[in-house]
C-alpha cells in the first residue's frame, strides 16, 4: 500500500470509527524516501490522522516560526492592546525581528507557555525567541489545533496575508508554501552560518511544515517530491460534503 493511499485509507477509517463511536488508532501509512537533512510534518484536522517523516520530532532551531507561538500567546493571554496585535501583524506577515524582540521582551514566557498548552514536546523558548527550539511535528499539531479549536485567530488571517517579501528584504514563497492549496504560510531561515531554513502552511483541512539545514531551493526540492500528491488527497477528502460533520467540516462538492 503507498503512502498517499494508507493516509487517505486512514482518514476514512478515522471518520467511520468516529461515527460509529468505536476506538483504535489509524494505521499510519510507510514512510517515503526523504534526505535527512530536511523533517517534514503533514496532519489533517481530523485529530490522530497524520504523515510525517522519521526525523518529525526531532528538536530543531526554531528561527522565525516561533513567531507563531508568540502571536497566539499575545493574542489570547496578553493585554489585549493594540500594540501586540500590531506588533503579531508585523511577526507572522513579514517576519519582523524587531517586532518579535519587542513581543519577547514584554511576554518572556511566551512560547514555554504555548509549548505546555498545546503539548508541544519538542519545543522550548527559555533561551529567548532567537535561540528557541522546536519540531515540524510540534508546528503541524499546533497549526492543526489552531483550524480545530479557533479558526478565526488572527495568526491564521495573517498567514493568509503574509507579504511577499519579509521585514529583511527575504522573499518568503519557500518549501511548503508552493504545495496545492495552500492558503496561509509563515516561514523562517537562519541570519548568519550554514543555511536552515522553515516553512509551515495550512489549507483546506490540512497543515504542513518543513525544517532544513540547507537551502530554500533545497527545502522546495524535498517538499515537493514528498507530500505533494498527499496534500492534494487530503484537500480532496476533505472537500467532500460533510465528509467530516462530526468537527464541522463542510467543504464544496
Amino acid at each position: 500500500m503507498g503512502y498517499r493511499a494508507g493516509l487517505i485509507g486512514a482518514l476514512v477509517a478515522g471518520v467511520c470509527l468516529g461515527a460509529a463511536g468505536e476506538a483504535g488508532a489509524a494505521p499510519e501509512p510507510p514512510q517515503v524516501e526523504v534526505p535527512p537533512r530536511t523533517s517534514i510534518s503533514v496532519r489533517s484536522v481530523v485529530p490522530g490522522v497524520q504523515w510525517g517523516t522519521a526525523n518529525e520530532r526531532e528538536s530543531r532551531g526554531g528561527l522565525s516560526i516561533v513567531k507563531l507561538y508568540m502571536a497566539d500567546y499575545a493574542l489570547r493571554h496578553g493585554d489585549g492592546s493594540e500594540e501586540d496585535k500590531r506588533l503579531g501583524e508585523r511577526m507572522i506577515r513579514y517576519s519582523d525581528d524587531g517586532a518579535a524582540d519587542a513581543m519577547a521582551a514584554k511576554y518572556p514566557q511566551a512560547i514555554d507557555a504555548v509549548a505546555a498548552e498545546y503539548q508541544l514536546s519538542a519545543t522550548q523558548g527559555s533561551g529567548g525567541w532567537a535561540v528557541s527550539s522546536t519540531s515540524t511535528a510540534d508546528v503541524s499539531d499546533f497549526l492543526a489545533a489552531k483550524m480545530r479549536s479557533d479558526p478565526e485567530s488572527p495568526v491564521l488571517t495573517w498567514m493568509s496575508e503574509a507579504s511577499p517579501v519579509a521585514a529583511d528584504g527575504t522573499v518568503q514563497d519557500w518549501g511548503t508554501s508552493r504545495l496545492p492549496q495552500v492558503q496561509g504560510s509563515k516561514w523562517g531561515w537562519a541570519d548568519v552560518g550554514v543555511p536552515e531554513v522553515a516553512s509551515a502552511s495550512y489549507g483546506p483541512g490540512f497543515t504542513v511544515s518543513a525544517h532544513t539545514y540547507g537551502t530554500a531551493d533545497e527545502q522546495t526540492e524535498d517538499v515537493l517530491g514528498a507530500v505533494t500528491g498527499l496534500v492534494t488527497d487530503l484537500w480532496t477528502a476533505n472537500s467532500r460534503p460533510c465528509l467530516l460533520p462530526q468537527i464541522g467540516w463542510c467543504g464544496p462538492a
